[in-house]
């Protein structure tokens, strides 16, 4: 689950594209990349400027689509050549950077809705045997009467209709989920479920408890989401690569056990890094304030950092921050922290974890939006409890006392005077921040300009290569 944020510098290095593999046909991109349909979301809208996001595997085709669009719309195109963070998020502020007044994005997507441009997705039209897909299907639920919601990856969402006449017939309560973005329009319908891009209606009376789920697509970030805040239905998938269907036997419980210890980890934190993973789904900001009250709240101190995409290495550059949460979409946001120096926890864990109204009732939220007021999993805080009357809590880690209430919301008055000092002689007054005192206290504090301490020198020939093999290296220094 790390690898959409941390990944092997060096293997990135050393990496070779394989384009005739991951690149769709010379003879098939008008099918696969759906060129009549992007030329008319161009046209229609009067865009001049379009900026064109693909995941690194489709990059290789990036030219001739762009080219034949601009032959087709006479409109400028712009290919995104980096995501500021994951690839399934439409990159906004990227899109921004040249002007552009809308962004046809292209490959796999967590259909997060965006908050400014136009948007239109092109998944890319992965090849699905549907005879094979569906024979797997009746092997894994041999009785028809079965109660089954049927799932894709967005590349495979274009057959769910030949895989729907195939299987209809044979089983009459097997639900289609159907491909959306965008807020909905008007009041929620009653029975309807609406999460990660996929809308479906949940027709039992006993709810979506009574319904297994059966995932189209191969093993990733998209299914470990679903199983996740679907744990009380049982899964299973049927990967068109291999062409075999499986039972997941992923313990969910087991992954949910580790995700409430970061829950406790958050609870005996007092200094929270609040890592902002997205700059374009809607929402983020409202978010981000919300997490700064509720830390504020729970006396704890927060930070907001905005690093791209986390890695360990950047992550350790704050060890004064006792814990992290991450900001993203929902198929980023569980981030598997084991190899960072400190958590990594979601909003809706720091919630449990400061919010004590919240409690869990075994659904797991990983859309932040749901969090927000008006949202189906929004919990206001409570009322502030004197210290006096707190009920004492007990870490389940450390075994020590710690504060579980809540305090009174924060005022908007100056901080106290001790956090104030003269800055020069006019008295002009500047405030002290804690995380630059602790800045100042250690050994080392990054490069440093020196100005004017430092000889002026003329320009030397440098080292060539690349930084894990430079071409001198192995030879001796003079």
């Amino acid at each position: 689950m790390a690898a959409a944020f941390s990944s092997d510098g060096e293997a990135t290095l050393r990496r070779e594209l394989c384009t005739a593999v991951a690149a769709a046909p010379r003879s098939d991109l008008d099918g696969f990349y759906e060129m009549g349909r992007a030329a008319a979301f161009v046209r229609d809208g009067g865009f001049r400027k379009v900026a064109l996001q693909f995941p690194d595997e489709l990059l290789a085709d990036a030219v001739q689509v762009a080219g034949g669009l601009e032959a087709a719309t006479g409109a400028e195109m712009f290919v995104l050549g980096d995501t500021t963070y994951g690839s399934c998020c439409v990159d906004e502020v990227a899109a921004e950077h040249v002007g552009a007044e809308a962004v046809l994005h292209y490959g796999p997507a967590c259909l997060s809705p965006c908050r400014k441009l136009p948007v239109l997705h092109i998944f890319g039209q992965q090849p699905l045997d549907a005879g094979r897909c569906a024979d797997a299907f009746r092997e894994l639920y041999p009785e028809r009467q079965s109660r089954v919601v049927v799932l894709s990856d967005v590349v495979y969402a274009h057959a769910m209709g030949e895989l729907e006449q195939q299987l209809r017939p044979e089983y009459p309560n097997v639900i289609f989920s159907r491909l959306v973005w965008g807020d909905p329009p008007g009041p929620a319908v009653p029975g309807q479920e609406r999460k990660f891009g996929r809308q479906f209606l949940v027709e039992a009376a006993g709810g979506l408890q009574d319904y297994a789920m059966f995932y189209v697509g191969a093993e990733g970030l998209a299914l470990t989401s679903f199983m996740l805040t679907w744990n009380r239905c049982p899964f299973s998938s049927f990967n068109p690569s291999t062409g075999c269907g499986r039972r997941e036997t992923l313990n969910v419980n087991r992954a949910l056990m580790r995700r409430l210890y970061l829950v406790e980890r958050a609870r005996d934190a007092s200094v929270v890094g609040i890592l902002v993973g997205t700059l374009g789904v809607a929402g983020y900001l409202t978010v981000l304030q919300h997490l700064r009250e509720l830390l504020a709240r729970a006396g704890k101190r927060s930070y907001t950092l905005a690093v791209g995409k986390p890695n360990p290495a950047k992550l350790a550059n704050f060890p004064e921050v006792d814990i992290f949460v991450l900001v993203a979409c929902a198929q980023n946001s569980l981030l598997d922290s084991s190899d960072f120096y400190r958590p990594v926890v979601t909003p809706y864990e720091l919630e449990l974890a400061c919010n004590p109204a919240r409690e869990w009732t075994g659904n797991y939220l990983t859309d932040f939006r749901d969090l927000l007021p008006g949202a189906c999993g929004h919990v206001e805080l409570p009322p502030a409890v004197p210290a006096e009357e707190a009920v004492p809590d007990v870490s389940l880690i450390s075994g020590k006392m710690r504060a579980a209430h809540l305090c009174s919301p924060p005022s908007s008055q100056l901080p106290p005077s001790t956090a104030l000092a003269c800055r020069d002689q006019t008295r002009a007054l500047a405030e002290i921040s804690p995380a630059a005192s602790f800045l100042e206290s250690r050994s080392w504090r990054g490069l440093e300009q020196q100005l004017g301490q430092s000889p002026v020198s003329k320009a030397v020939q440098g080292r060539r290569g690349i930084a894990i093999a430079y071409e001198d290296e192995g030879c001796e220094q003079p």
